[in-house]
């Protein structure tokens, strides 16, 4: 009788199915869980998105209309200071006229053209990618007034001692 074998009693657990269709039920049911606590998260960043997207496009369209209405020879006029003073009125300018890197090398390298020095540029390239005034607004109700306020006027003051900075090791060399 020992040698006799019992059906569907095997040594080998692989035979019987019935403890995989728990399984499978437990994963199913975690699975529609898992999609039903993940749609608040979704559902609210979606609707997070739709509320900052006209702000991000008044940000948008107001940077277009200061790049396509300021022009680059009346910028020149401002800059006829000492290269400490210029590479604050670089930075300010940068900060007011936000936009992206590939931009403002572009535009950096029109303002060397038309005979601005290197320190307002790089003062200007600096505050142009970092600060952001016009973004200002956006910034503040995304990320919070405080973290933005002191993010804008710490890169501000970055920009300008990189200016200087440009100006000591230009004048070093």
């Amino acid at each position: 009788m020992a040698q006799e074998k019992i059906k569907g009693s095997s040594p080998n657990c692989w035979n019987n199915h019935s403890s995989f269709g728990n399984w499978n039920a437990y994963f199913y049911i975690s699975r529609i869980s898992l999609n039903i606590k993940s749609m608040t998260p979704l559902t609210k960043t979606l609707k997070s998105i739709l509320m900052t997207l006209p702000i991000l496009v008044g940000m948008i369209l107001l940077i277009s209309l200061f790049q396509t209405v300021v022009n680059p020879e009346a910028i020149l006029t401002l800059f006829r200071f000492n290269e400490v003073l210029n590479s604050f009125v670089g930075a300010s300018l940068g900060a007011i006229a936000a936009g992206n890197p590939i931009t403002s090398y572009i535009l950096g390298g029109e303002m060397l053209e038309i005979g601005i020095g290197i320190v307002p540029v790089v003062a200007f390239i600096i505050a142009w990618v970092t600060v952001g005034i016009v973004q200002l607004p956006a910034e503040i109700m995304m990320l919070g007034k405080r973290f933005a306020i002191i993010r804008n006027v710490l890169s501000f003051i970055s920009a300008i001692l990189i200016g200087i900075l440009t100006y000591v090791i230009l004048q070093i060399c």
